[in-house]
């Protein structure tokens, strides 16, 4: 074995210890990928919990004050109605 196969043997080991590299490194960005999309989806579901939360508050907000009213006309009509 002269000089140049071994250039070439280590250069050729080079290349496939660089390819591992990659290969790890592509594994790892496509677990990192995977991630970042079930933090998207997970972002998304939680703005839209919110804006349920904000309509299902306004909504219980209206049905209180409803009910205020109700209870104040109740409180007239039974001072309007005589007593039995």
């Amino acid at each position: 074995m002269n000089a140049l196969d071994v250039v070439s043997t280590g250069a050729l080991m080079l290349l496939g210890l660089i390819l591992l590299v990659l290969l790890i490194q592509t594994l790892r960005l496509r677990d990192i990928w995977q991630m970042m999309l079930g933090c998207q989806k997970a972002a998304r579901w939680a703005s839209i919990w919110e804006m349920e939360n904000k309509e299902l508050r306004s909504a219980l907000r209206a049905e209180k004050e409803h009910v205020e009213q109700l209870k104040r006309k109740l409180v007239i009509l039974q001072t309007l109605t005589p007593a039995a």
